[in-house]
């Protein structure tokens, strides 16, 4: 129910898929971004829900392949989802980088660059029957698309 403690490399595979496009973004972030005025309640949240969720990535090896079974199709769910996500950012670095890019949406999912990982590490907690990564991914979530939903909505309004 709260994972078996061990190294993870599933996790921290999908921490690279997730760090490394964000550590690109970083050095070039789209003209207008600014994290002022973000609602301090959703800022607790995400960054609560980033540092559970990173940990629980790591410690517990329930994420690992093991022998094959309709539940390993969670596994490729949320491994889908994750190469989603990184072909949202191929495609958000191919763009002009407006901030219209960074919170579009991808193949239906509305805010792809917020929804994809957060979809993908819960569906990584259903795999390994983490409820310690289901509980943070759900923390992260309310912080992480909340803050992309305001975001989103303010250069709609400003449009």
């Amino acid at each position: 129910m709260f994972g078996n403690l061990g190294f993870s490399y599933i996790g921290l595979l999908f921490l690279l898929m997730l760090f490394i496009p964000n550590i690109i973004w970083s050095k070039g972030k789209p003209q207008g971004y600014t994290s002022k005025k973000e609602n301090k309640i959703l800022v607790f949240f995400e960054r609560s829900g980033e540092a559970l969720t990173c940990c629980c990535s790591l410690i517990f090896s329930d994420f690992n392949i093991h022998e094959w079974t309709l539940w390993s199709l969670w596994l490729i769910a949320a491994l889908i989802l994750m190469l989603m996500y990184e072909a949202w950012w191929v495609r958000y670095f191919r763009s002009e980088r407006r901030l219209s890019d960074f919170y579009s949406s991808f193949f239906g999912v509305p805010i792809a660059g917020a929804v994809l990982p957060v979809i993908a590490f819960f569906m990584l907690g259903i795999y390994g029957r983490v409820v310690c990564m289901l509980i943070a991914t759900l923390i992260l979530g309310i912080g992480h698309i909340g803050i992309h939903i305001q975001h989103k909505n303010s250069i709609d309004i400003g449009n």
